[in-house]
């Protein structure tokens, strides 16, 4: 019985890597974080607000409304080219109406999150070769199957759990960054994504259980039956 409910999690666990592979710019409403600016100047009466998510492979910004004595200007969103690694450049700058935020994320930490999609296909894998585990007939087979839905699985949370912490370091060091930098101009909010990762790393650990109960019941079936 446990061992039918295997696939299911792994299955729950790709489609979560799956969605968070594909966020930001690619899908606009999975994102990692987001900065939100509401900039104000009493002098001028002027003020810009707007806000820009990220994601695995870069950013999009919302349209920017800036008020200028009563007056509203709004800029059309944009999203930056996918890409491996990336950091915070003119543009974020521009539609957040701030500056001294170059360094405020990391390119490194950027570049690793091509773990996600890396998490992604071996979940799938482990999927796949799970559903042998569940097929009637040879319990040779379906412990065969079991034992390397095990390994793989393993790797694939080990993985997974990898970026979770990535994905909370890269999200912690820049909200410290920001409210060190912008005097409480920008807020940050996190995303969705995270804790998305964080129901598939869950999900993979649990769905090894039944990895388990799969090895257990297959060594059990396969002993010989004793003669008296």
């Amino acid at each position: 019985m446990l061992a039918a409910v295997t696939p299911v999690l792994l299955f729950i666990a790709f489609l979560l890597l799956l969605l968070v592979s594909l966020s930001v710019p690619i899908t606009k409403t999975i994102y990692l974080f987001q900065l939100v600016a509401n900039v104000s100047s009493g002098i001028l009466k002027s003020g810009a607000s707007g806000s820009v998510k990220f994601g695995v492979w870069g950013y999009c910004f919302s349209g920017v409304d800036v008020s200028v004595f009563g007056s509203q200007h709004d800029t059309a969103a944009e999203c930056s080219k996918p890409k491996l690694g990336y950091t915070f450049d003119q543009t974020i700058g521009n539609a957040l109406h701030v500056s001294g935020l170059e360094n405020a994320i990391s390119r490194t930490l950027t570049a690793a999150l091509v773990l996600n999609p890396v998490a992604c296909g071996l979940t799938f894998l482990a999927l796949i070769v799970s559903l042998g585990m569940v097929r009637r007939g040879s319990s040779g087979a379906s412990r065969v199957a079991s034992l390397c839905t095990l390994g793989i699985s393993i790797l694939a949370g080990l993985i997974t759990s990898i970026i979770f912490f990535i994905d909370i370091g890269l999200v912690a060091s820049v909200r410290s960054k920001v409210k060190k930098d912008t005097s409480g101009d920008l807020q940050l909010n996190w995303g969705n994504a995270v804790w998305m990762v964080l129901g598939a790393t869950l999900a993979i650990w649990a769905s090894l259980i039944g990895a388990c109960s799969g090895v257990c019941c297959g060594r059990r079936s396969n002993r010989k039956p004793a003669m008296y």
